[in-house]
């Protein structure tokens, strides 16, 4: 059999994705299962288990995660369909773009998700769009119509310890207990204020909790930034990891505090504690399930969840969110050490769960 999973995303999305890989690889586990992506996830494909090769997706119009390169579009379908794949599942969203766009595959079937009014290639194998799951469980949902038993909710990150030694390498004077700080997102406007975190890595390393910065290439200037701001010396590593060596930092620290983004979800793999800042994104969909582990702060407001690469207003969903506030969690969860191979309890909504430690007052500190 020959399965596709097609799932164009970045990082935290594609690692909310692989219980239901797992799952599907555990009822096939004989099947050869591609994974439809974005090039970047190949490195992930290499390592998971439940996926056999990556098909780097070229874009396509409309599709915000990536420009769409429309000359390679042809070369891709003709790819695809040449593999003539006997199921591709759609994966990626609603199915208001991706649907049509999965019908030209030439699968001989295809399943997925369908919102109201949009394509609908097979009634019997596509469901309605979860609107209100949270992501982890919304692909489950798929593989459940499928008949696919799940394999539990626990993200998959795979870390070599080849992984390790190469941070150690990067890393020679790595302490046992440092804390791990990210200030970049892909959107500007899910970015916390520098001066913000500036204040929290302050009083982290006045507490004598070493903090290390990461980020990409493109966020090096935001980082240095957030060094010059911050009075106490910080290990800026932003720019110098990959996937693996980023995974083997969030893996061995005892915090990451950082922006609703990829980082967020490596933490939760590994059970890393975390406090995030949640700016715009759809806290429901995608807070970590362990509400205990991971506190995640935010403000409501009428315009979440927010697509703008750019806020347009005041950016009041930053500004609500006070260094106080993470702060108190920080120290909460670095005061209160957790078991992390210890099991824990799982919830749909993690912030009605615990509504005091999920959303957060106006503060200007």
């Amino acid at each position: 059999m020959k399965l596709a999973v097609f799932r164009a995303l970045v990082l935290g999305d594609l690692l909310c994705a692989t219980p239901a890989l797992r799952a599907l690889r555990h009822a096939h586990p004989r099947a050869h299962i591609a994974l439809i992506g974005l090039p970047w996830a190949q490195a992930l494909a290499e390592r998971l288990d439940s996926v056999d090769e990556l098909l780097p997706f070229p874009g396509y119009p409309g599709l915000p995660e990536a420009p769409a390169d429309v000359q390679a579009l042809p070369t891709f379908l003709q790819h695809v369909q040449a593999q003539a794949f006997d199921l591709v599942l759609q994966m990626h969203g609603s199915g208001t773009l991706t649907n049509p766009l999965v019908a030209t595959f030439g699968a001989r079937h295809s399943a997925g998700f369908c919102a109201p009014g949009a394509y609908c290639p097979d009634p019997a194998r596509y469901i309605a769009w979860p609107e209100d799951a949270h992501e982890i469980e919304r692909c489950l949902r798929l593989t459940d119509a499928l008949g696919v038993p799940r394999q539990g909710t626990q993200l998959d990150f795979p870390l070599r310890d080849e992984d390790r030694l190469r941070l150690q390498a990067l890393w020679p004077r790595r302490p046992q207990r440092y804390v791990v700080m990210h200030p970049g997102s892909q959107l500007p406007s899910r970015r916390w204020p520098v001066e913000r975190f500036a204040r929290v890595a302050h009083e982290l390393g006045r507490a004598g909790w070493p903090v290390a910065l990461t980020g990409t290439a493109g966020e090096a200037d935001l980082a240095a930034a957030l060094q010059r701001t911050c009075p106490t010396p910080l290990v800026n590593l932003a720019g110098r990891t990959d996937l693996w060596t980023l995974g083997a930092l969030i893996e061995g620290a005892q915090l990451l505090v950082s922006n609703d983004t990829g980082v967020s979800h490596i933490a939760a793999a590994f059970g890393t504690p975390s406090v995030v800042v949640a700016l715009g994104s759809d806290v429901r969909r995608w807070a970590p399930l362990d509400a205990a582990r991971h506190r995640v702060l935010w403000h409501d407001l009428p315009c979440r969840p927010c697509a703008h690469r750019v806020c347009p207003t005041g950016h009041e969903c930053a500004t609500a969110i006070g260094a106080d506030a993470v702060l108190a969690q920080a120290f909460d969860l670095l005061q209160h050490p957790r078991d992390r191979s210890a099991p824990w309890h799982e919830t749909r909504d993690a912030c009605a769960s615990s509504p005091g430690m999920c959303t957060a007052t106006t503060s200007t500190t």
